[in-house]
């Protein structure tokens, strides 16, 4: 018998250069997961996604 599949939710959240750990870590924290990092409008922007299971 198979499991059942995970459901997850995102979340798309800008991501500050001078503050990325930390920003990282609160997300950690809460249950997201890091998905990738992307450039946002300009190079001092950057864009992070992330995932965690749908809590049922």
């Amino acid at each position: 018998m198979s499991s059942p599949a995970v459901k997850w939710e995102y979340l798309t959240a800008p991501l500050l250069i001078h503050n990325t750990k930390a920003i990282l870590d609160n997300f950690g924290q809460d249950g997201w997961e890091l998905v990738t990092v992307t450039a946002g409008a300009n190079a001092e922007q950057l864009v992070a996604f992330f995932k965690r299971p749908v809590q049922q």
